[in-house]
């Protein structure tokens, strides 16, 4: 498993960040539940919604040797947020609040704030790969295609709180209007043990990078990826149409598309996307911008604060 880092005793600063657009506002009480549980533990508490200030006060107390952790009180768009902003080997903790909470699932962790604080107390971090698209930082996955589409009309259209009907709109607008363009896959494969270094170039009309294998709704699009084995998996459907849509949904729901003709999957250290066409990218369920884009892994660069 992930390679273990007891955070010190000494370090007794506990920073929660607080996304006020995450999640509802029954979310406010938990983290304040949360900060009284962890003062009454000895830890000083202080809840920010500045990024730029959070990231300021983190590196001064990781510098320190005081920061015990980050706590992002959100969804995986949070947590995504600080992967970008805070120094690298900032412990974090998650608390979950958002619509959608891929990373906490994955962590074995719900939004119980007794349990989080416990995590805290315990002081048992782990390392975990993360992607990066471009500039941009992502934990568990990055899609180009149908689903970016959906992400890029639904975040377009936002004006408050995402919840799971929010997506039915955009999901029956690109259903009307995206044509599928052909993508243009490039990966870079490493040598192994049996194989030399090698690119392989795939052509399909859905693609997607994974390092953590969750997704929305429970599905497993690359149920063997690892979080720390330095790769990024990548898994790709060739033909393009509601209707492929559906079968490899069916595929994915029932743990058979790997081992179908018009799905490849290989695990890369780098991977380019493109398309002659304007394709949009998610990233962990926000807007990533359009193709192409170069993605690599960071190996290690993720420090987690994972229950017993």
């Amino acid at each position: 498993m992930e390679s273990n880092i007891q955070i010190p005793e000494s370090a007794r600063r506990v920073l929660i960040s607080r996304n006020p657009k995450a999640g509802a506002k029954s979310g406010l009480p938990v983290v304040e539940r949360l900060s009284e549980l962890l003062a009454s533990q000895g830890f000083l508490v202080e809840t920010l919604t500045d990024i730029d200030e959070l990231s300021s006060k983190s590196g001064q107390l990781l510098r320190s040797g005081e920061l015990r952790c980050v706590v992002s009180a959100g969804g995986d768009g949070t947590i995504a947020l600080l992967a970008n902003r805070l120094p690298r080997n900032t412990p974090i903790a998650v608390l979950p609040l958002g619509t959608e909470n891929l990373l906490s699932k994955h962590l074995r962790m719900r939004g119980d704030p007794a349990e989080v604080c416990r995590t805290i107390c315990d002081g048992r971090a782990a390392k975990f790969d993360a992607g990066k698209a471009g500039n941009q930082v992502f934990l568990i996955m990055a899609g180009c295609g149908f689903d970016a589409e959906v992400v890029r009309r639904l975040h377009n259209d936002r004006t408050g709180h995402i919840h799971h009907l929010s997506y039915a709109k955009p999901i029956w607008d690109s259903i009307h209007n995206y044509d599928y363009p052909e993508l243009r896959v490039h990966c870079e494969i490493p040598a192994s043990d049996s194989a030399p270094a090698r690119t392989q170039k795939i052509t399909a009309r859905w693609a997607f990078v994974v390092n953590l294998p969750r997704y929305a709704g429970g599905l497993r699009i690359a149920p063997d990826a690892v979080g720390n084995d330095g790769l990024l998996d990548v898994c790709t459907f060739k033909d393009g149409s509601l209707w492929s849509g559906l079968r490899y949904l069916s595929g994915v729901i029932l743990g058979q598309h790997a081992s179908w003709d018009d799905c490849v999957t290989v695990r890369a250290a780098k991977i380019r996307i493109e398309s002659d066409s304007p394709v949009p990218l998610q990233l962990d369920g926000d807007p990533g911008g359009f193709l192409p884009t170069e993605i690599e892994v960071l190996p290690d660069h993720l420090t987690l604060l994972v229950p017993q």
